[in-house]
C-alpha cells in the first residue's frame, strides 16, 4: 500500500510530539500527594495560564467548534460566547476565592465549606460523572484523528491515546500533566493558526484571518451561495435553533465552564491568590488566539467545502485525494438520491446527497485548501494535543475525587503518602480504560458530548460554589438537596432527550422542553438547584459560626492580599 506524504508528515510530527510529552511526563514524576494533585502549588502563573488554556481548549474547541459554526452559522456562536464568557465568569468571580480557600479539589471545597461528608461524597460522585462524560468527547477526537491520518482503526487509535495519557498522568500526576499541557498548548495553537493564516491569504488576500473575514467579501459571497442552494443566509440568526434554545445553551456553557472541576483545580496549582488572578489573565489571552480565529476558519471551511463538492459528478469528486481518504473513515458520505450522477448539498438533511460529520471540518480544511502535507500533519498533531491535554486533566479529577475525597478523607484517613499515591494512580488507570470504551463507542459527536458535561457542571456545581462563597447562610442540608436536584433532573432529562441503546430506545423519549434542547437543559437544572438550596437552607438551622466566619474571611480582600504574598 502506497504511503502518502501526508501520512509520513503526520507520523513524524505525532511521534515527535508524543515523545516530548512522554519525556516531560517522566521528568516531572512525583512522589507525594501535593505534587500529584496540585503540582506542589509551585507552577508559575504564565505556565499555568498556558496549561489552563490547553486543559480547557479540548478536542471540542479544536476539532468540533469551528465545524459546528461552519454548519450552523450564526447559531454556532453559542459555543464561542458560552465557553469564552464562562471562562471570564470563572476567572473573575470564583477562581481567586477558591484558591484562597486552599484545598486540593472541588469536592474538598464542598466538603469543608458545607461541613458534611455526605456533601463531599455527592460532589465527588458528580465530579466523576461530569469528567467521564467530558472525557468521552476527547477520546472520540483521538479516534477521529488516528483513523484518518495514521490509517489506524478508530479503536486502535483510542488505545494509543490511552497509553500516552495514562503514562504521564499516572507517573507525574498534576505536575506531569501541567508541564505536558504547556507543550500541548504550543502544538495545538500553532496547528490551528498556520492553516487559518494560509487559507485566509488564499481566499481573501489577507494573512490575518480576522481581518480577512471582516474586510473582504467572503461572507456576502457565502451568504449568496447559501441562498442559491436553498439555505437561509449563513449569518441569519436562529435558523437552526430557536432563540430560547440558543440563550439556554449559551448560559449552560457559561455556568458549566465556571463549575468544571478540571478547570477549577488549575487555580490550586499556583503559589498564591495573586498567582491565580495572573494565571487567569494569561489563560484568557492564550485562549483568545484560537477563539478569535475560529469564526474565520468556519467561514473559510464552509465556502471551500461547497465550492469543492456541490454540483460535481460523483466520479469527479471521488478522484480528489482528501475525499477518498475521509470517505473511507465513514465521516464523509455521498448518496446520489436522484441518480443523475451529480451530488448536491441540500437544506433538508434527509434529502442532501452530501453528509459531512462536523468533527472532520477543521481536520479536513487544510486538505480541501490544498495546503502542504506538513501543515495537514501539523493539524492532526494539534487535534491530538487538544484531546489528550484535556483528557489528562479530566482523568486526574476522577482520580482525586475517588482517591483523595472519598478514600483518604472518608474511608482511610490514616493512609500514608505512598498508599494515597498508589490508590490515585490505580483510579487513573481504571478511568483510562473506561474513557477508552467511550472513545470507541461514543454517545454523540465531540462538541455535543462536551456540551452535556457543561450542562451537568452548571446544574450541580455552579450554584453550590457561588453560594458557598457569597452566601454564608447556605448550609449543608441545602447544598446536598440542591446538588442532588441538579444532578438527577439534568441527567434524567438528557437521557430522555437522547436515544439510549442500553435502554432499548432508538429515538429520544422527548425532543425538548418548551423549546429547550438537551444541551441547554442544564440551565433549568441550575435554576432548580439554586431554588432548592436557598429554600432548604432557610428552612433548616444556619451553618456553625466558624463556617460563617470562614466564608467572611475567604471574601475579605485584605485576606486575599495577605495570601497573595504581600
Amino acid at each position: 500500500m502506497e504511503v502518502t506524504a501526508v501520512e509520513i508528515w503526520t507520523w513524524v510530527l505525532v511521534i515527535l510530539s508524543f515523545s516530548g510529552y512522554l519525556y516531560i511526563g517522566y521528568s516531572a514524576r512525583v512522589r507525594d500527594t501535593k505534587g500529584f494533585y496540585v503540582a506542589g502549588q509551585g507552577v508559575p502563573p504564565m505556565a499555568n495560564g498556558a496549561a489552563t488554556a490547553a486543559d480547557w481548549m479540548s478536542a471540542a474547541s479544536f476539532i468540533s467548534m469551528s465545524g459546528l459554526i461552519s454548519s450552523m452559522g450564526f447559531d454556532g456562536a453559542i459555543y464561542l460566547l458560552g465557553w469564552t464568557g464562562g471562562y471570564v465568569l470563572l476567572a473573575l468571580l470564583l477562581a481567586p476565592y477558591l484558591r484562597k480557600f486552599g484545598k486540593y479539589t472541588v469536592p474538598d471545597f464542598v466538603g469543608d465549606r458545607y461541613y458534611s461528608s455526605t456533601a463531599r461524597v455527592v460532589a465527588a460522585v458528580s465530579a466523576v460523572f461530569i469528567s467521564m462524560t467530558y472525557v468521552a468527547g476527547q477520546m472520540r477526537g483521538v479516534g477521529v484523528v488516528f483513523s484518518r491520518f495514521l490509517g489506524l482503526d478508530v479503536a486502535w487509535g483510542v488505545v494509543v491515546g490511552m497509553v500516552i495519557v495514562s503514562f504521564f498522568a499516572v507517573l507525574g500526576g498534576m505536575k506531569g500533566i501541567t508541564w505536558t499541557q504547556v507543550a500541548q498548548y504550543g502544538v495545538l495553537i500553532i496547528a490551528f493558526l498556520i492553516p487559518a493564516i494560509a487559507i485566509s491569504l488564499q481566499l481573501t488576500g489577507n494573512p490575518i484571518p480576522q481581518l480577512g473575514l471582516i474586510f473582504s467579501d467572503i461572507v456576502p459571497r457565502l451568504n449568496a451561495i447559501q441562498v442559491d442552494l436553498g439555505f437561509k443566509e449563513y449569518t441569519e440568526p436562529f435558523r437552526t435553533r430557536s432563540m430560547i434554545d440558543v440563550i439556554f445553551i449559551t448560559l449552560a456553557l457559561m455556568c458549566g465552564t465556571a463549575g468544571l472541576p478540571h478547570v477549577i483545580v488549575r487555580f490550586y496549582t499556583v503559589p498564591n491568590v495573586r498567582g491565580a488572578r495572573y494565571s487567569a489573565g494569561w489563560a484568557l489571552l492564550f485562549i483568545s488566539f484560537l477563539y478569535l480565529t475560529a469564526p474565520a476558519v468556519a467561514v473559510f471551511a464552509r465556502y471551500n467545502l461547497i465550492d469543492s463538492l456541490h454540483g460535481k459528478s460523483l466520479e469527479e469528486v471521488r478522484q480528489i485525494n482528501w475525499v477518498s481518504s475521509w470517505e473511507a473513515t465513514g465521516l464523509l458520505k455521498f448518496d446520489d438520491k436522484d441518480g443523475d450522477g451529480i451530488i448536491e448539498l441540500k437544506p433538508v438533511a434527509a434529502e442532501s446527497e452530501i453528509v459531512i460529520d462536523n468533527d472532520i471540518i477543521v481536520l479536513a480544511t487544510p486538505e480541501v485548501a490544498n495546503l502542504p502535507a506538513f501543515v495537514i500533519g501539523l493539524v492532526a498533531a494539534g487535534g491530538l494535543a487538544a484531546a489528550l491535554s484535556t483528557a489528562s486533566g479530566l482523568l486526574l479529577v476522577v482520580s482525586s475525587s475517588v482517591a483523595h475525597d472519598i478514600y483518604f478523607r472518608l474511608i482511610n484517613p490514616q493512609a500514608d503518602e505512598q498508599r494515597q499515591l498508589l490508590v490515585g494512580r490505580g483510579v487513573i488507570f481504571l478511568a483510562v480504560l473506561a474513557a477508552g470504551y467511550f472513545g470507541i463507542n461514543p454517545p454523540g459527536f465531540v462538541a455535543e458530548i462536551v456540551a452535556f458535561a457543561f450542562g451537568l457542571a452548571a446544574a450541580i456545581f455552579f450554584p453550590i460554589i457561588l453560594l458557598g462563597i457569597f452566601d454564608k447562610r447556605t448550609n449543608s442540608q441545602g447544598a446536598i438537596a440542591g446538588m442532588l436536584t441538579g444532578l438527577i433532573f439534568t441527567a434524567s432529562m438528557i437521557i430522555m432527550m437522547r436515544s439510549v441503546p442500553l435502554l432499548g430506545t432508538e429515538t429520544a423519549i422527548i425532543s425538548d422542553v418548551f423549546g429547550i434542547s438537551a444541551q441547554g437543559i442544564g440551565v433549568v437544572g441550575m435554576i432548580l438547584n439554586f431554588a432548592v438550596t436557598f429554600v432548604v437552607s432557610h428552612l433548616t438551622p444556619p451553618p456553625p459560626a466558624h463556617i460563617q466566619e470562614l466564608v467572611e474571611n475567604v471574601r475579605n480582600p485584605l485576606g486575599a492580599g495577605a495570601a497573595g504574598g504581600h
